[in-house]
């Protein structure tokens, strides 16, 4: 398996590249942006993740998502994923939990606590609820705000949620929630500084079923969404996990 990974060992060393292989990431929605956020931290090494997602790929998802091609249309994001990480690196430990997040499956989750969170939930109500319980878990959590609705990838930037200065009304509404929690800082975020852009606003009201038959209903607004942003904002929630194990990783050698 070193073969694989030779590059990696070539910038990091093999100590560090073994203390990847034990971490346990949850990967929290595997559209545009947490799709490249886990194929990245996965070829970088690490072998533990759960995914959780209850989407399916659509046509429209091919713009923009790393497992949408018309040979997936149809099938469970979770489905795919485990195919395409099992062939990029066989020995891959992975929990697939088809299903949408709830706080009422926290327990079901996790039965086990990660060493990392990636959020790229879209509702703003389970956002909220994920955060909020990796915060009071002591869990290490990082954030994706949205990269629809936006072109330039060299706009997105991550900072704490206490440094976050935007007009965007959905950052705002986040922000919002997150303070009537009470969580006001120590939270990395993905987000941008340009201006939201959409030349059609898109209201659907869609009805689903949990794998306990729990009918919910979800009301989106769908944004735009260019092929560039979500990718980027993936690979810069990837490249925060990964520094922020290598510091830890050097704190423990030294």
């Amino acid at each position: 398996m070193d073969e694989i990974f030779s590059r990696n060992i070539l910038y990091w060393g093999q100590d560090f590249q073994n203390f990847l292989k034990e971490k346990n990431v949850f990967v929290f929605g595997l559209g545009g942006v947490g799709g490249y956020a886990l194929e990245a931290l996965c070829r970088a090494g690490i072998e533990n993740f759960s995914i959780i997602d209850y989407d399916i790929i659509s046509k429209s998802n091919i713009n923009r998502q790393i497992i949408a091609l018309n040979s997936t249309i149809g099938y469970k994001k979770t489905e795919i994923f485990k195919k395409r990480l099992e062939d990029i690196n066989p020995n891959i430990n992975l929990t697939t939990i088809d299903d949408f997040y709830s706080e009422e499956k926290n327990s079901e989750i996790f039965n086990k606590k990660p060493d990392f969170i990636v959020d790229a939930i879209d509702s703003l109500k389970s956002k909220i609820k994920l955060i909020k319980y990796a915060k009071n878990n002591n869990i290490n959590i990082i954030t994706s705000f949205g990269a629809g609705n936006r072109m330039d990838c060299t706009k997105l930037k991550i900072t704490d949620l206490a440094e976050i200065k935007s007009n965007d009304q959905f950052i705002k509404n986040v922000l919002s929630k997150l303070k009537k929690e009470n969580i006001l800082n120590n939270l990395p975020v993905v987000w941008s500084e340009e201006k939201a852009k959409s030349l059609k606003k898109i209201k659907t009201t869609e009805k689903i079923s949990d794998k306990n038959g729990t009918l919910i209903e979800l009301t989106k607004f769908t944004p735009a969404s260019t092929p560039i942003v979500p990718a980027v904002a993936g690979y810069l929630m990837a490249n925060y996990i990964l520094n922020y194990f290598y510091v830890n990783f050097c704190k423990k050698v030294l």
